[in-house]
């Protein structure tokens, strides 16, 4: 349990469940990212003078059953879950699992999308609150009193009489729905199962946010504006990214930090202001950092601003590139065209940036040409960047859809599927060429509900999934 003291009880356990069992077999891969949600949650609860642990059951590769176990022998008043689609089903098997003694709370994705659903499943019959978003203010209050929660917006439980959800809320209060994000304590990274990390032979790195919320609704995303409508959209003050920066390096050596919000590099006038005092803090002579970006922002930048991301450190930026298909893109909304990404990645690498490339195959309505087209795009891509200063790399995923994101709606509008169906996850093998390394690097993002979305049969998505995947791991094993 990290970040818990062996001498006190837990006030609170928050339990990131596995994307598998793995009572079934070991974890494969040795890499994954930090729970920073929960990191907060954990940080702001000890700040109020909570006892606080975190047990990574993903991160650490457990089973339900010693997860069940772990949490049971420590007996904490609360257990809270970050509930999302893909680990729904062990989530709820875990709080089933719980001694009756143990007060639970959930949030996360699947708490926001489907609240409703959630407190009516008999497997979180002891569930004393959903919380609806941003969660570091109202859990430390239900932590001083779980019947704080009547006075809390966006709270949700059972009534015990009625059998009905029940949301709180009393006027004057709707400051907790978004804190603000530069008086929050800086994430305590004994929380982590893996962060800092160093990867290889590189520097020590940590993972970082620079902002909360996305103002863009791509179709297929959990953060998409329009399944986020409590979110207040916001950037943290330079100043304060920078501090906390100077605080991982003094306390851990860190010299590699990965922001991994959706505006670091999406919105220009905070890029113009975060370089300028990354420029003046000397951020680019003691660090190197990574960060998402958007590509039509980045499309509009001057030749001088995208100079200064690479004079100020950035090493890497992270794009939604998703498709080779014009049409596609404007299918799922992301205001972007395959000319566009070329003319991006040709600048970012020029100046010696890396890319890394997110592309989705067997999206909804995409024909085998427009598949095709996204795997030349990606091959297209590689070729350009070889000339370059810097390189390209592509992360390349199955369409998996996510409750509550335009592309769920649509979906479900069409009547040929119901929820069930496209919750229905489960691991997916791609190893019927052999188990290799690369496919040992992707085990924790192979799962899918298995079912086919666009003109495309699933095994052609995943045997080109797994031919990039491949060709992407022998070319980093190059670099």
């Amino acid at each position: 349990m990290l970040g818990a003291r062996p001498d006190a009880r837990l006030d609170l356990l928050l339990i990131n469940a596995p994307l598998r069992d793995y009572d079934l077999r070991p974890r494969l891969n040795e890499f994954t990212l930090p729970v920073l949600g929960m990191g907060y949650i954990a940080t702001y609860a000890a700040a109020q003078g909570f006892h606080v642990g975190v047990l990574d059951g993903e991160a650490l590769g457990l089973s339900v059953s010693r997860i069940c176990a772990i949490a049971n022998e420590a007996t904490p008043r609360w257990v809270g879950f970050n509930l999302l689609a893909p680990t729904y089903e062990l989530s709820a098997r875990i709080a089933a699992g719980l001694d009756p003694a143990i007060h639970i709370m959930v949030g996360g994705h699947q708490a926001k999308a489907m609240p409703a659903m959630v407190v009516n499943d008999v497997r979180f019959g002891r569930l004393e609150a959903l919380v609806i978003g941003e969660g570091e203010t109202r859990v430390a209050e239900l932590l001083h009193d779980r019947h704080r929660r009547a006075a809390l917006p966006g709270v949700m439980w059972r009534d015990p009489v009625l059998r009905t959800p029940v949301t709180g809320g009393v006027p004057g209060t709707g400051g907790h729905l978004a804190p603000d994000i530069n008086r929050l304590p800086f994430v305590d990274r004994r929380y982590f199962a893996a962060d800092p990390y160093r990867p290889g032979t590189g520097p020590l790195e940590a993972a970082m946010v620079g902002a909360r919320g996305c103002p863009y609704d791509c179709s297929f995303c959990g953060a998409a504006v329009s399944a986020n409508p409590d979110v207040t959209i916001r950037t943290r003050e330079p100043e304060n990214i920078i501090a906390e920066m100077d605080e991982v390096h003094a306390r851990y050596g860190v010299t590699a930090f990965r922001f991994v919000d959706d505006l670091f590099l999406g919105y220009e006038r905070f890029i113009r202001r975060c370089m300028a005092a990354f420029g003046a803090a000397g951020v680019g002579t003691r660090y190197v950092w990574d960060a998402t970006g958007r590509i039509n922002v980045l499309a509009r930048a001057d030749d001088r601003l995208l100079a200064t991301l690479a004079e100020n450190g950035c090493r890497e930026v992270a794009l939604g590139i998703e498709s080779g298909s014009a049409r596609v893109l404007g299918h799922i909304g992301k205001r972007i065209n395959p000319e566009l990404t070329r003319q991006v990645v040709r600048r970012l690498t020029g100046l010696g940036i890396s890319v890394k490339g997110y592309f989705i195959l067997g999206l909804p309505t995409e024909t085998r040409a427009e598949l095709d087209a996204t795997v030349q795009h990606v091959y297209e891509l590689w070729s350009l960047a070889d000339s370059q200063p810097g390189s390209f790399r592509a992360s390349v995923f199955e369409f998996r859809p996510y409750p509550g994101t335009p592309e769920w709606h649509r979906l479900l509008a069409t009547g040929r599927y119901d929820p069930a169906q496209l919750l229905d996850y489960g691991a997916v093998d791609l190893t019927s060429d052999g188990l290799d390394e690369a496919m040992r690097e992707r085990d924790e993002f192979n799962f899918s509900v298995n079912l086919q979305f666009g003109e495309v049969e699933l095994p052609y998505v995943r045997r080109k999934l797994v031919e990039l995947a491949r060709i992407q791991h022998d070319r980093s094993a190059l670099l």
